[in-house]
C-alpha cells in the first residue's frame, strides 16, 4: 500500500511538474506575441500615414510585406501556444480525474470508519479498555485509540485538503479552455487581417505597374538588392571557409595529440553528406512542377523602359501560392526580406553551391534546418514583375545560369 502511495505521488508531482514547464514556456509565447503585435501596430501606422497619400509607392509595398510577414509569425506563435495549451488543458484533466479518485477513497474509507463508530460507539471503546489484562496492555490500547481517533482527524483534513485542490484545478481548467478560445477568436481575426494585407497589396501591386516612374525607381531598387544578395552569398561562402578551417585545424590538433599519445586513430565523419550538387547538373528537378521562364540569366532590355538590367537568377511565371520545392539535399542557410525580391530563401548544399528562391510568400522551413530534395521549403507569391519565383544557382562566389542545372523540360 505504501509503495502504491508513493507510486502515485511520484506521477503526481512529475505531472505538476510537466504542467508548471508548459506555463512557464506559454508565458514565454505570451511575451513574443505581445512584442509582435507591436511590430505590426508600427507597420499599420506607417502604412496608414502612407495611405493618406493618394499615390501608391514602393515603401508602402514593402510594408505590406513586412507587415504581413509578422501577421504570418504570430499566427505561428498562437498556433505553438495552442498546441501547448492543449497539453496543458490534457495534463490538468488528468489532475481532476486523479484527484477525484483520491477523493473518493478517501470518502468510502471515512464513511465506513462513521459507520462503525454509529453501530459500536464508545461501547466498543470501553469494552476494549475493559478487557485488558494488565496496567500496561490498558495504557497501550488508551494510546491506540487515541492514535485511530487521531489518524480519522487527519484523514477528514486529508478529504477538505483533495477537495479544495480539486476545486482549484477545475477552476484553472475553465480559464484554460476560456484562453483556448480566445486563442482560437485571435487566430481567425488576425487571418483575416492577412487575407487584407493580401488584398491590398494586390491592389497597390497593379498600380504601381502602371506607373513607369515607380517602375523605373524599382529597376534601380532592383540592381541594388541584386547586389546586396550577392553580398550575402558572399558573406555565407567566407563564413563557410572559416568554419572548415576552423574544424581541419580541430582535426589536426586531435590527430597529432593521438600521436603523441600513441592512441588508435578514430575514423573522423566525413565533413559533408549527400548527393553531390556538381554531379547532377542538367538534372536538376525544377523548384517548381509548372511554369514558364519568362526571365533568362543574363542581361535583359526591359520592353518599355528600354533600360538594360542584369538578372543573376531566372523567373520563373507561377500562380501565386504555389508550392517550391528544393532542387536538391542540403542545409537551410539563411531566410531574409529584400527590396524588390521580398522573402527568400538560401539553401546551402555541397560541394560550396547555393540555390536563392525568392518571391515568396508562406515560408515553411528555419534556418540550419536540413532539407532533402523535393522538399516543401515555401509557397510563391507575387512582385512588381509578377507572380513570379526568382531562383538562382551559385558556385561559391560566382552566379551560374539555372537553365544549365535544371533538367530540360518537355514542350
Amino acid at each position: 500500500m505504501y509503495r502504491l502511495f508513493v507510486l502515485i505521488l511520484l506521477v503526481f508531482t512529475a505531472s505538476i511538474g510537466s504542467m508548471n514547464a508548459i506555463e512557464q514556456d506559454i508565458k514565454k509565447k505570451e511575451r513574443a506575441l505581445e512584442k509582435l503585435r507591436k511590430e505590426i501596430d508600427a507597420y499599420e501606422q506607417r502604412i496608414h500615414d502612407s495611405e493618406k497619400k493618394e499615390k501608391v509607392t514602393l515603401d508602402r509595398l514593402d510594408n505590406y510585406e513586412k507587415q504581413s510577414n509578422l501577421v504570418r509569425s504570430l499566427l505561428s506563435e498562437l498556433i505553438d501556444e495552442e498546441e501547448q495549451l492543449q497539453v496543458s488543458i490534457a495534463l490538468t484533466a488528468d489532475n481532476i480525474t486523479f484527484l477525484g479518485k483520491q477523493l473518493s477513497f478517501l470518502k468510502l474509507h471515512y464513511a465506513k470508519y462513521v459507520s462503525s463508530v454509529y453501530k459500536f460507539g464508545r461501547i466498543y471503546d470501553l469494552e476494549t479498555l475493559l478487557s485488558s489484562k494488565s496496567i500496561n496492555q490498558l495504557y497501550i490500547r488508551i494510546e491506540y485509540l487515541k492514535r485511530f481517533s487521531d489518524q480519522r482527524k487527519k484523514d477528514l483534513e486529508k478529504i477538505q485538503e483533495k477537495h479544495r485542490l480539486l476545486e482549484i484545478e477545475k477552476a484553472d481548467l475553465q480559464l484554460k479552455l476560456q484562453e483556448q478560445q480566445e486563442i482560437i477568436a485571435d487566430k481567425q481575426k488576425e487571418e483575416n487581417f492577412l487575407q487584407q494585407k493580401k488584398q491590398k497589396r494586390s491592389l497597390a501591386l497593379k498600380e504601381i505597374r502602371k506607373d513607369k516612374a515607380v517602375m523605373k525607381k524599382e529597376l534601380v531598387r532592383k540592381t541594388q538588392a541584386a547586389q546586396e544578395l550577392e553580398n550575402l552569398i558572399t558573406d555565407l561562402v567566407e563564413k563557410e571557409r572559416i568554419r572548415k578551417e576552423r574544424e581541419a585545424e580541430l582535426a589536426r590538433q586531435r590527430a597529432a595529440e593521438r600521436e603523441r599519445l600513441k592512441l588508435k586513430k578514430i575514423e573522423e565523419p566525413p565533413a559533408e553528406t549527400g548527393t553531390p550538387f556538381d554531379s547532377r547538373k542538367g538534372r536538376l528537378p525544377w523548384p517548381v512542377s509548372a511554369g514558364t521562364v519568362v526571365a533568362h540569366f543574363g542581361n535583359h532590355v526591359h520592353p518599355v523602359l528600354k533600360t538594360i538590367t542584369q538578372n543573376t537568377g531566372i523567373d520563373i511565371s507561377i500562380k501565386s501560392g504555389a508550392p517550391v520545392k528544393s532542387v536538391a539535399d542540403g542545409e537551410v542557410a539563411m531566410i531574409h526580406w529584400l527590396p524588390s525580391y521580398g522573402n527568400l530563401v538560401i539553401l546551402r548544399h555541397p560541394g560550396g553551391y547555393h540555390t536563392v528562391y525568392a518571391h515568396l510568400s508562406d515560408i515553411s522551413v528555419t534556418e540550419g534546418q536540413k532539407v532533402k530534395i523535393g522538399a516543401v521549403i515555401a509557397k510563391s507569391g507575387d512582385s512588381v514583375a509578377g507572380s513570379v519565383l526568382h531562383f538562382e544557382v551559385w558556385k561559391e562566389k560566382d552566379k551560374q545560369n539555372p537553365e544549365l542545372w535544371l533538367s530540360k523540360r518537355r514542350r
